[in-house]
């Protein structure tokens, strides 16, 4: 291909593209556009209007988690995620709390064998980047239990409204929505 097939396919390409481009903005446009509750109505057919109003708020949901972690599950009737958020949250605090400790012990026997130029100074060093190391994931856990409490919360309380029941005739699974007037 030389190079004056490629700029006439380039030129012809780009025409196209606009073509399409056009074309797309167009029929897709709002001005073309059907209203598809006219013909309902000509027929004088009633909509019902009522609006559905949720039971739970998943911000309050949000926020009572924040405060307490745990206490959104609670808000939302979730009872048995209330031990298992504060069993992890408790399990996570306890395991910083231990590493640290051990941390602060092996930093001040590393500084006490550098200041006494002890052979056993690059051991206590080992071990006191291992905890910090371990104290850290800790830390990060608790963070990551934290924010997945929240977004459990948030989401438990969006979904309190529906139930997905069998259907005593067909047996088969089917979305229930409360609707509360």
């Amino acid at each position: 291909m030389n190079l004056k097939d490629y700029l006439t396919y380039l030129i012809s390409f780009r025409k196209i593209t606009i073509s399409l481009f056009v074309f797309l903005i167009i029929s897709c446009s709002t001005v073309f556009s059907q209203n598809i509750l006219e013909p309902i109505k000509e027929q004088n057919v009633q909509i019902d209007t009522t609006k559905f109003i949720m039971t739970k708020s998943p911000w309050g949901a949000v926020l009572r988690s924040a405060v307490i972690p745990g206490w959104g599950q609670f808000y939302n009737e979730s009872y048995w995620k209330v031990p298992v958020i504060a069993s992890l949250t408790g399990y996570f605090i306890y395991g910083w709390i231990h590493y640290n400790n051990l941390y602060d012990d092996n930093k001040t026997l590393y500084t006490n064998a550098l200041m006494n130029n002890s052979i056993i100074a690059s051991f206590y060093k080992r071990k006191r980047d291992f905890y910090r190391d371990e104290r850290d994931m800790f830390a990060f856990y608790m963070g990551l239990t934290y924010f997945l409490n929240m977004v459990d919360a948030y989401v438990d309380a969006q979904m309190f409204d529906f139930s997905v029941t069998e259907d005593p005739v067909t047996l088969s699974p089917q979305l229930n929505i409360k609707v509360s007037f």
